[in-house]
């Protein structure tokens, strides 16, 4: 499991010892197409990191039904809904295809972290960047939607 996780870009010059430590939690596991990974508003357990495959992040809308908001491909992580209380997932994760994921236990590296508080904030500084490079896409997603939909301002007014 250590290799793998060497291998993916999300843990790229982690020290192996942290590597060592966070292969404890993590395991393959494989999804087929239209299997749900993770749901809006269930306990969020696991953070993935993709090794093949897609993956639709979504969210329900009522009166519309879902809205994938991203898709993820080879390489991509996704769910830090593990990281901070109250544990749960705020969006639905389902696999377009066959996906090969490592699901990584997120109470195994929670404890993990409060151990060994430089791999945690290692970790938290890994997902820090994930975080910003996903709002900075859906930024610009809505500014794309919205640009569509109004009409160019009139620079003389």
């Amino acid at each position: 499991m250590a290799d793998l996780l060497h291998e993916h870009p999300f843990f790229k010059g982690m020290d192996e010892s942290h590597l060592d430590f966070i292969a404890g939690c993590g395991e393959n596991h494989i999804y087929n197409a239209g299997d749900y990974i993770a749901r809006e508003n269930e306990p969020a357990d696991h953070f993935y990191l993709i090794r093949a495959g897609q993956v639709a992040v979504e969210c329900f809308v009522p009166n519309y039904g879902a809205i994938c908001l991203q898709t993820l491909h080879d390489n991509d992580i996704f769910g830090w809904s593990w990281l901070f209380p109250p544990y749960m997932w705020t969006f639905d994760a389902r696999a377009v295809d066959e996906v090969h994921a490592i699901r990584l236990d997120g109470k195994c590296l929670r404890e993990k972290c409060e151990t060994d508080t430089a791999m945690g904030a290692e970790l938290l500084k890994r997902f820090a960047r994930i975080v910003t490079q996903r709002l900075q896409a859906t930024r610009m997603q809505l500014m794309d939607i919205y640009s569509q939909q109004r009409p160019p301002l009139d620079p003389g007014q």
